[in-house]
Order: structure tokens, then sequence, then C-alpha cells
């Protein structure tokens, strides 16, 4: 019998020297900061697009993904949290439109009892509907 490896056909190749090297120097460059920043960006994409999408419409978890950008975003720098007001708060307007018209539910970013657990973070440096 061969001794030889069994390739794993549906993973991915293993990754070369070269490769791991270069994968480590981004790790080591990469800030927490662009990341979550990142991570907002998609966070608010796929939340406007759970409201807007007819065939994808989930408001719950619309909110959850406003509730999420709401909560990370006073944690990046300041001009990051200007860019993503305007798009934040667009999403909650189509968030509110959105759960008028099919009959109710708590506007998100209302401070409700549907809010993410923990300590109150204070008033929000956004602008969101209803305040």
């Amino acid at each position: 019998m061969s001794e030889e490896p069994i390739e794993d056909a549906g993973g991915p190749p293993p990754l070369t020297d070269e490769e791991r090297a270069m994968l480590e120097a981004q790790m080591k460059e990469i800030r927490v900061e662009d990341l979550l920043t990142q991570t907002v960006a998609s966070v608010l994409n796929l939340s406007a697009r759970r409201i807007v999408k007819e065939d994808e419409v989930d408001l719950e978890q619309a909110r959850i993904g406003i509730e999420a950008v709401r909560a990370i975003v006073s944690l990046l720098p300041a001009e990051v949290g200007q860019a993503i007001a305007d798009p934040l708060s667009q999403v909650q307007m189509l968030y509110a439109q959105k759960s008028a018209e099919s009959g109710g539910g708590e506007e998100a970013g209302t401070g409700g009892d549907q809010g993410p657990a923990g300590p109150d973070p204070g008033p929000s440096k956004l602008w969101t509907p209803g305040s």
C-alpha cells in the first residue's frame, strides 16, 4: 500500500510556506477597527437587503443588524462613525416604513425592550427615527 496523502477534493489546497508568511504579514498589519468597519458595512448592507428585497424580507434580522451597527459604531474612529451615520439613518427609515407597512412592530433604535442586553451606552450620536 502506498502512503501518499489523501487529498481532500472538497477543501482548499494546503498553503505554501510563502502563502502562509504572506497571510501572517497581513494579520500583523490589520487593525481591529479595520475589521469592524468592514463588518459594519456588510451588516448594514445585509440589513437593508432584509428590508427591501421582497423575497428576503426579515424585519427581525434587519432590526438586529441595525442594533449591531449602532453598538459597534461608537467603537470606531469618529470619521468612520460620521461616514456611517447617513447610511444607517437611511436603513433605519426603511425599517420604520416597512415595519409600519407590515402592521407594526417596534422601530429599531428606539430603545425598547428588544434591544441588545447590557448597559445602556447612553444617547446615540446618530440620528434615529423618533429621536
